[in-house]
């Protein structure tokens, strides 16, 4: 890590301390604006957004690095959203990017798009959107068209995931979409969904890894404090090793989620570590969570101690942007097309 990132992590690392995560609130949710309010002050709310676009122009791997401390406090903003991207779509349109928290989609069967003059009419809905109550646009990317859709357009039928952060349901009838808010992706610019769920994958992938980070340190501390039969647990064997195997799972967490970063930086050959990334540290993050659960016992259910807010993150996120299930079958595919001459060159090749 370089100086300057880990004078970035650092910073949001104080913010955090700062600004602690909330209890959830009447609305069912736990929305942190002062923390919002402190990362745009830092100024990294469009970081790996280039800086002649209005952004911080750093590295996927720099917002990784971010997002793993926004995992470890269970910080609830839509950093990753924002950041990894609505802004690095609305970047690549060299369109102006709005302030403010934003929410982004991609579209589905559910969702058409009609030119009518100049405008443009929007009809169906998206499902599970994050964030989409907080923020102040949903950037929805639609084929080659990128669209802006300001908050008072969107209709919300209210969800949550497990860890009661928002998932809402947005839906469209016959809203007016002006031509100021669509805008086209160059044409040499080769996007495909993969890509886009690969950005959004990537960002869980580091929200978890800190997520684990936290559920280990909280087990550790657990242990050495719980006392039964006149010591601690942590004396046990049976604990220690439990302990020393979540440390080796939260390692994996990490390296997958910067071996991931490292590689949408790196250009074309992100696939088969994202790949292999979210299979991996989906499987690492869920033995966490399991291994903390079994030493804290009961207590560590309840909705009163901060362990439950890590680990149903870690459930939550494992599943956003493709389960695991999902990647293995696209990890055999990779692996098949490739043939028993190729896997090797895939796994190396850095291009």
């Amino acid at each position: 890590m370089s100086d300057f990132t880990e004078a970035l992590v650092q910073a949001v690392r104080d913010a955090c301390g700062r600004h602690p995560a909330l209890g959830v609130l009447a609305d069912g949710t736990n929305w942190n604006a002062p923390l919002w309010e402190a990362l745009e002050q830092i100024g990294i709310t469009l970081l790996s957004v280039p800086e002649e676009r209005g952004g911080s122009g750093g590295t996927v791997l720099m917002a990784a690095a971010v997002l793993e401390v926004l995992g470890e406090h269970c910080a609830t903003v839509p950093f990753a959203e924002t950041a990894l991207q609505a802004g690095w779509l609305l970047a690549q349109c060299r369109a102006d990017i709005p302030g403010g928290p934003l929410a982004v989609a991609i579209d589905g069967p559910g969702l058409s798009l009609v030119q009518e003059s100049n405008a443009w009419i929007l009809n169906g809905y998206i499902a599970r959107v994050p964030w989409a109550r907080h923020a102040t646009n949903l950037v929805v990317l639609a084929g080659r068209q990128v669209l802006v859709v300001r908050q008072n357009q969107l209709k919300l039928r209210p969800g949550n995931n497990l860890a009661g952060e928002p998932r809402d349901d947005v839906v469209f009838h016959n809203v007016l979409i002006g031509a100021e808010q669509v805008y086209t992706l160059p044409e040499d610019f080769g996007l495909d969904p993969h890509l886009f769920v690969a950005r959004g994958a990537v960002g869980r992938l580091a929200l978890m890894a800190g997520a684990a980070r936290r559920a280990l340190g909280m087990s550790l501390s657990y242990a050495s404090e719980r006392t039964q039969f006149g010591r601690s647990i942590a004396k046990f064997q049976a604990i220690q090793q439990h302990l020393a195997a979540a440390a080796g799972e939260v390692l994996v967490c990490k390296v997958a989620a910067e071996a991931a970063a490292q590689a949408l930086d790196d250009g074309s050959s992100w696939l088969p570590a994202i790949a292999a990334g979210k299979v991996s540290a989906g499987d690492a993050a869920g033995k966490v969570a399991k291994i903390a659960h079994q030493i804290h016992g009961a207590i560590g259910f309840t909705e009163e101690h901060d362990l439950r807010q890590c680990t149903t993150r870690i459930w939550s996120w494992r599943d956003e942007f493709g389960s695991v299930g999902d990647w293995i079958e696209e990890l055999g595919t990779l692996v098949a097309e490739a043939g028993p001459d190729g896997v090797w060159p895939m796994l190396v090749d850095r291009n």
